[in-house]
C-alpha cells in the first residue's frame, strides 16, 4: 500500500486529501475531502490525471492572436504534444468564439476551440 497527499482544486476549500492505493495502483480510500467532488478528483488525479489546456494561437490574416482551449480536459501526458500542435497551427481570420480550430487534438477525441472572436 502507498499513500499520496494531494490538494483538491475543485473549489476554494483546497482540501488536503490522503489517497491510499494498493499494490496494483487501484485506489483503496480517499480521506480529508469535504465533498463528493473531492473524492472524484482524487481518484482521477492519481490514476489518470487530466487537464484543460489554454493557449494563444497566431491567426493568419490578423495581427491579433486568438485565445483557445480544449473543449474538455485531456490526459496530462498529452499536453506537450497538444502544445506542439497548437504552435504550428495558423487558423485564418475570421474566427468566431466557440469555433473548432483543431479537431481531435493528438487523437484524444477532444477539440480545441476559440474562446473569442477575431476579425
Amino acid at each position: 500500500m502507498s499513500e499520496r497527499i494531494i490538494t483538491c482544486i475543485n473549489c476554494p476549500m483546497g482540501c488536503r486529501m490522503t489517497v491510499t492505493q494498493d499494490e496494483t495502483g487501484a485506489v483503496v480510500s480517499v480521506t480529508g475531502n469535504t465533498c463528493k467532488r473531492g473524492d472524484t478528483y482524487a481518484r482521477q488525479e492519481v490514476t489518470a490525471p487530466v487537464r484543460m489546456v489554454t493557449a494563444v494561437v497566431k491567426v493568419e490574416g490578423s495581427g491579433v492572436p486568438v485565445s483557445v482551449k480544449t473543449r474538455e480536459p485531456i490526459p496530462k501526458a498529452e499536453i506537450p504534444a497538444c502544445m506542439a500542435a497548437l504552435r504550428s497551427l495558423r487558423p485564418r481570420a475570421p474566427i468566431r468564439a466557440g469555433e473548432v480550430v483543431l479537431a481531435d487534438v493528438c487523437g484524444t477525441g477532444v477539440d480545441v476551440i476559440a474562446t473569442r472572436s477575431v476579425g
